[in-house]
């Protein structure tokens, strides 16, 4: 079987892949909190590969809860916004293949990439490793570039997406290295990144603040 990802986590197959999954939701009693760092940044990653993420994630992710079984014997997941709204969402629906909105935003991010490696190269070199939020020195081991204080990545892109009439229209190549391709068009892919620097504000945060941040 082929092998599957969950944001930049490799698994041998789909089968694995969703084992890793139900081992989070079994590891907490229903009506809890996922409070573990690594399990919440999963079911970030997972949600975002949801048909209906952009629905599901509302005004933003706080956390996730175990939700009880609304069909059948088997609990489930459940988003808390930021707005303190809750809606449930199937794990099995996001490990469905990746629509095109969600091949198109891996695309994009890593045709950006390189913006966020040398912002982070820059303050490395300047001595500035500290937090933006908490002013905390930082490890380069566990330091995450973030968007937190502007417009989030997924807007940035959506924004973008839609001054070209929707994800549809951007057309990509295919790959099978991490499930991605490229920008067929490579003048789009300029314009894309012209349009993601103009827009993006990048600080540093610790990886567990960075994973705590609501998604949006």
């Amino acid at each position: 079987m082929a092998e599957f990802w969950i944001g930049q986590r490799w698994y041998r197959t789909k089968g694995a892949a969703q084992e890793a999954v139900r081992e989070v939701l079994y590891r907490y009693d229903v009506g809890s909190t996922v409070d573990q760092d690594d399990d919440h940044l999963l079911l970030l990653d997972l949600l975002d590969m949801h048909p209906e993420a952009d629905d599901k994630i509302g005004s933003g992710v706080e956390a996730f809860a175990i939700a009880p079984p609304q069909r059948g014997p088997h609990p489930g997941f459940e988003v808390i916004r930021t707005d303190g709204t809750r809606i449930d969402f199937s794990y099995l629906t996001c490990l469905k293949p990746p629509t095109h909105r969600q091949q198109v935003l891996n695309v994009m991010r890593d045709e950006v990439k390189a913006i966020a490696n040398a912002y982070f190269e820059a303050r490395k070199a300047a001595g500035s490793l500290i937090s933006d939020e908490s002013g905390a020195p930082l490890e380069s081991t566990d330091t995450a570039v973030a968007y937190f204080r502007g417009p989030s990545f997924n807007g940035i892109a959506r924004e973008f997406a839609d001054s070209l009439g929707g994800w549809e229209a951007i057309e990509l190549t295919s790959s099978s290295e991490k499930g991605l391709g490229k920008f067929r068009d490579r003048d789009l892919a300029e314009r894309w990144f012209v349009h993601h620097q103009e827009r993006a504000v990048l600080g540093l945060l610790s990886g567990q603040e960075n994973r705590r941040r609501p998604r949006t």
